[in-house]
């Protein structure tokens, strides 16, 4: 007599979520592993696989399942869960609660002082930015995680950004000329958007506010501003009301230090004239 499957218990992540309501639909239905797999055309391993959750479902899978089932789309759902969860684990830590406050945010200030922010680099620039210490897999999935953000650049309710790069950014050759020229070319296409501002303080500033390092200032229509600070191993994001005050005031002193956003453009064009 063929062994009963265990049951799996509370799932404890989407896949196995996944793997839970396959069985519950297979079991309501009264068929076996094997009918079930018979009707979808797979194998009665790869049904085994899935509703233990060993193995993650394809999208094709997904909606065999809901057309099978007429599950209205619950199968595609969870499936977009498990890729949304996975984009999230290759993130340093603190980094998810930046992307969702950036998706929210109807206003930035953003300080960078060793390369380029996230929201205004190339696919290029960004691979050679994240590369050091990762898997190619991983920097290839945090690249598609940096293009996907860049998408609120081009919304109709597209945030105010003002954003204050160090020179400096721009002087380290990421990816060599070619990579960097592109880089910068993309630079001024986007410090001509009408939502943003783009300014450069100069090499030739010497020390200013902004040596102590990077950080984004978020702020909201109807809820109160946070700052973000990252660190070689994640994030924090900060709320506190003072301490926000305090940033956005560092801020200030950091924009006073910097060229015009006229100026900064011409010293964009120039750098990419220069041999």
């Amino acid at each position: 007599m063929p062994r009963r499957p265990r049951d799996p218990g509370v799932p404890y992540s989407p896949i196995e979520y996944f793997g839970a309501e396959l069985r519950a639909r297979r079991e309501m239905s009264n068929l076996s592993r094997p009918q079930l797999a018979a009707r979808l055309g797979y194998s009665p391993q790869r049904i085994g696989q899935i509703e233990s959750g060993g193995s993650a479902p394809s999208e094709v899978f997904a909606q065999d399942c809901d057309a099978f089932f007429n599950a209205n789309g619950t199968f595609h759902r969870i499936w977009k869960w498990i890729q949304d969860v996975d984009k999230l684990q290759v993130l340093p830590p603190g980094f998810p609660d930046f992307i969702e406050r950036e998706r929210k945010a109807d206003g930035m200030y953003i300080f960078e002082a060793s390369m380029i922010t996230g929201l205004f680099q190339t696919p290029e620039y960004a691979y050679e930015v994240l590369k050091t210490g990762r898997a190619k897999e991983e920097v290839e999935q945090l690249v598609a995680t940096r293009l996907e953000r860049q998408e609120i650049l081009q919304r109709d309710d597209a945030p105010r950004l003002v954003v204050v790069l160090d020179e400096a950014a721009l002087r380290r050759p990421f990816g060599g000329s070619e990579v960097m020229g592109r880089q910068i070319e993309h630079l001024i296409e986007v410090a001509q958007l009408p939502n943003v501002t783009l300014q450069l303080v100069a090499l030739s500033r010497g020390a200013y506010a902004g040596v102590m390092g990077a950080f984004t200032i978020f702020e909201f229509n109807e809820e109160q501003a946070v700052a973000y600070v990252e660190g070689h191993l994640g994030g924090q994001m900060i709320d506190h009301v003072s301490a926000v005050r305090g940033f956005a005031v560092r801020f200030d002193l950091i924009r006073g230090a910097a060229m015009s956003d006229d100026d900064s453009l011409r010293l964009l064009r120039a750098m990419l004239e220069s041999p």
